[in-house]
């Protein structure tokens, strides 16, 4: 199931984790050090080219929705507009990667991103309770977002038979799902949630709702009419804005399950986790993020949340420094023989949806054992037991092996269709062959 001990799937010792967390504690000063005019350009050029984008899009909406090719091209533009918007700058602003300029215009403290979940509520649900808590079972809500199963550890019952509509449905409307996550419907309907606290985060939910759907669906297409001097031109607007956001809401939903659903993202239990040290924090978000591959342009279109891994690590550094901090978080992966989960960009996210799929069926229906399916990982995948696991050196090249090369043992058997013994709960060990 789930990693109970994370040093000891790992591979690493109580010294290794310490002198890990030093190193990238390191890391983080020099980048903290070399901020300045050329960050600072960065995000002032990304605020330029959004507005001027978005000016663009809602311009040929306005005047050009009743021909065909200026309303795709409106549309477009203005859907790209708001994923930089939510990506690049909303997100990241958010996080207090740019608070050291103290300047208004793009501190944490005063930005309201173009999205119908408020930004407080975000700051709450995302940048504490997710990167507190990434990926434990229990307490990050991300996991499956309330909605979707997307571990073994989540026990099986029909509703997940509509996993792939779920996500479909999530994919098409993602603001808004983002927007009520912080209202926890769940506990809501089950009487767990304090009702005067609920009405009072449901009011600031609403307004933002409201406030975006005037801009978009009411405000946008009357002026269009009024360009156009016609119903047909606000209708067509009208249409614009849905596939605006639907563009934003997709690719958003796209990136976001890139990072934390792919195959090596992997999930663990509460054991602990108050009580962990930064370092074993660090050593945490390693192995429950993943990032995908990315050139300029998809860096800048993802928010540079390509880099998910790097961003889980420091989540309030500069986004345009995070491929630099890339290499050498590869690096340390690298010394200490750990996975550095990666690929192409539709590789990563054909893998997030073949996860759903897969788990909307019964555990009874899947292959591999629930401590080694490529979704699913547990200390337990490993042959030599639930204890004293630990890295070692090769003799003959005096490298370290460590937890990629035990995973790499693992899948070399399973793909030599050999039998491993698995450890269960009930106290006995099942043999069982490790077929994906």
């Amino acid at each position: 199931m789930a990693i109970h001990s994370i040093p000891e799937y790992a591979h690493l010792t109580d010294a290794d984790v310490a002198e890990l967390g030093r190193k990238l504690d390191e890391i983080r000063s020099d980048i903290e050090a070399s901020r300045g005019e050329r960050d600072a350009r960065y995000i002032r050029n990304a605020i330029r080219f959004q507005r001027g984008l978005e000016f663009a899009g809602r311009s040929l909406i306005t005047f050009g929705s009743r021909k065909r090719g200026l309303w795709w091209l409106g549309a477009s533009a203005l859907g790209v507009s708001k994923i930089v918007e939510n990506m690049e700058l909303g997100h990241n602003v958010m996080h207090g990667q740019w608070d050291w300029m103290n300047d208004p215009e793009v501190h944490s403290s005063s930005w309201e991103w173009d999205n119908t979940d408020p930004s407080e509520h975000w700051k709450q649900t995302h940048n504490y309770i997710h990167h507190k808590y990434t990926n434990v079972l229990g307490m990050d809500d991300d996991v499956g977002y309330g909605l979707l199963r997307v571990t073994r550890d989540q026990r099986w019952h029909p509703f997940y038979l509509g996993n792939l509509v779920y996500n479909t449905l999530l994919a098409a409307a993602f603001e808004y799902g983002v927007a009520v996550q912080h209202l926890e419907l769940g506990k809501a309907v089950r009487g767990k949630v304090d009702r005067d606290e609920f009405k009072a985060k449901s009011a600031v939910v609403l307004e933002k709702v409201g406030k975006q759907m005037v801009k978009d669906y009411v405000l946008s297409p009357a002026a269009a009419g009024v360009a156009t001097r016609s119903t047909e031109g606000a209708r067509a607007a009208f249409t614009a804005m849905i596939m605006a956001n639907v563009i934003r809401n997709v690719w958003s939903n796209a990136i976001i399950f890139c990072g934390h659903f792919p195959d090596g993202a992997e999930k663990f239990t509460r054991q602990d986790v108050d009580s962990e040290s930064q370092a074993q924090w660090y050593l945490r978000q390693m192995l429950g993020s993943a990032n995908f591959h990315a050139g300029f342009p998809m860096e800048f279109m993802s928010g540079n949340l390509c880099y998910q891994i790097e961003h889980h690590l420091f989540p309030d550094l500069p986004s345009n420094r995070l491929r630099e901090i890339s290499v050498r978080v590869r690096a340390l992966c690298d010394e200490y023989d750990l996975p550095y989960t990666t690929g192409p960009f539709l590789l990563q996210y054909a893998k997030a949806w073949r996860t759903i799929a897969k788990l909307s069926l019964p555990d009874k229906y899947l292959k591999a054992s629930s401590d080694d399916a490529p979704e699913t990982a547990s200390e337990r995948r490993f042959e030599t037991g639930t204890s004293g696991i630990a890295a070692t050196i090769d003799p003959r090249t005096g490298r370290r092996r460590g937890l990629r090369t035990a995973i790499a043992n693992v899948r070399d058997r399973r793909r030599r269709g050999l039998r491993t013994l698995t450890p269960l709960v009930g106290g006995h060990r099942e043999r069982s062959s490790q077929a994906a």
